[in-house]
């Protein structure tokens, strides 16, 4: 049963055996589906879109009072600090990319971070400098304080849940240790957040950033928020109207001089995406009012039931960072609860086999690949990838059972379709299932890009 209500949480898809079963979509760590509550705020707030910030019209007044009130709304569901700065980006990565052309010193990092927390990085004029994970968790954080110890740091950047295997990294114990040598820490909200409610202030980290379409609003919005000074003087992320005071020429040729607006506007040069701000304004109010304890218990009881439905399989292997969930203590003593994603590997079987096999045959979302983590995956021995599968507030113990099926299945050698690689991509030698979906669609996709890869 569905926490909340979702867009499209009853689609029907075909089978490679002529029948149609309704999609059970555990790829929600890639992407999550609409909330309802989004969809209505979104058909509510079009018919008064217009130019935000520049219109002197009723609808431009209304439009820039929603984008505005959103971003309010933003900041809040992160317990965003009075004198926090809430900027409204495309996405994580783009938050973080931002927030690169600001951090005045050398940034240390992890190398269990999704790319788009680990490459943005490398630009950074004074350097980044990336930490091994340990075998445990205790020991990666004794490593990152070793590192903090030998060399000085402007900003930690961490991930608040692998969205590899789920497990999450103490944002509390980090935050004391990186603020014991001075330096600042960034949260990687991207998976947490769709999880897991989290505060800015309660944790006192320094900045979190989060993507709309990860956490129900997929309408090309997300957010950093954090402390303003660095964003108040940095470089300004995206040059053009809007993120200028003033601007001058000499002889009308050459530019001499230029004055940037303070964040949030220095960041946010050209017409905003008002409408995406109102979707992600929308998720976090409809998130916000979710019990804690009852996400929780969601999560856990269903990811509990997956590790323990695929560990049983002959020859499946359930990826982990650290040591099992029940021993994942630091040396703080502060938890570190897992979210609801789950990668394993089926020994035999490439993962892009198993992820088509599961879709074609089964009518269950997977994701393969390496999952824009190429570094952990390289270290864990997982150069072929793995699978990945995610839970969120839409998925049932049916779905989780379905995949466990799914998996027993192929393990038994239950497959009726032929399989063949074409391009990079695991697809039906010849695929009978009729294409259904939105009206002018010509075909399926048939390419990868190489963050998602498998071979």
């Amino acid at each position: 049963m569905s926490l909340l209500p979702l867009v499209g949480s009853n689609t029907q898809v075909p089978l490679l055996d002529g029948t149609t079963r309704t999609y059970a979509n555990l790829d929600v760590a890639a992407s999550a589906p609409a909330l309802q509550s989004v969809a209505d705020r979104v058909a509510e707030v079009l018919p008064w879109y217009a130019s935000v910030h520049r219109g002197a019209g009723y609808l431009s007044q209304v439009s820039t009072a929603l984008y505005e009130q959103s971003r309010e709304q933003i900041g809040d569901y992160v317990g965003a600090r009075e004198d926090d700065v809430t900027v409204i980006t495309r996405n994580t990565t783009d938050s973080v990319n931002l927030l690169a052309g600001c951090v005045p010193g050398r940034v240390l990092v992890l190398d269990i971070e999704h790319h788009a927390n680990l490459l943005p990085w490398h630009r950074v004029a004074a350097g980044v400098s990336v930490v091994a994970g340990r075998d445990t968790l205790a020991g990666t954080i004794a490593a990152l304080a070793d590192e903090l110890a030998r060399e000085t740091y402007a900003l930690v950047a961490i991930t608040g849940a692998s969205n590899v295997t789920g497990e999450a990294v103490p944002v509390g114990e980090v935050v004391t240790l990186a603020h014991a040598h001075g330096a600042r820490v960034f949260v990687d909200g991207a998976q947490l957040l769709a999880h897991r409610h989290f505060s800015l202030a309660e944790s006192d980290a320094d900045y979190v950033a989060f993507s709309g379409h990860k956490l129900y609003a997929p309408y090309g919005a997300g957010a950093l928020v954090g402390r303003r000074d660095w964003l108040d003087v940095g470089t300004p992320y995206l040059a053009g109207g809007g993120a200028v005071d003033d601007a001058s020429h000499d002889s009308g040729i050459e530019l001499v001089e230029t004055s940037w607006q303070p964040a949030p506007a220095r960041h946010e040069g050209g017409s905003p995406n008002v409408i995406g701000a109102a979707a992600l304004a929308a998720a976090c109010t409809t998130l916000g009012g979710l019990a804690a304890a009852e996400l929780d218990r969601h999560e856990a009881s269903l990811r509990e039931r997956l590790v323990t439905g695929l560990t049983a399989l002959a020859g499946v292997e359930v990826v982990r960072l650290w040591a099992p969930e029940a021993e994942r203590k630091t040396t703080g003593g502060e938890p570190a609860e897992p979210v609801g994603v789950v990668t394993f590997t089926v020994a035999g079987i490439e993962p892009g086999r198993v992820a088509a096999y599961l879709s074609a045959e089964h009518g269950l979302g997977v994701r393969d690949g390496r999952f824009c983590a190429q570094p952990l995956l390289k270290r864990l021995g997982l150069t072929g990838g793995a699978v990945r599968a995610s839970i969120g507030i839409g998925t049932s113990v049916a779905d989780v059972d379905r995949l466990v099926a799914g998996v027993r299945s192929l393990v038994e050698g239950d497959v009726r379709g032929e399989y063949v690689l074409v391009d990079g991509v695991w697809t039906l030698a010849e695929d009978p299932r009729p294409l259904v979906g939105p009206a002018g669609l010509t075909r399926l996709a048939d390419t990868a890009g190489s963050c998602g890869a498998s071979v």
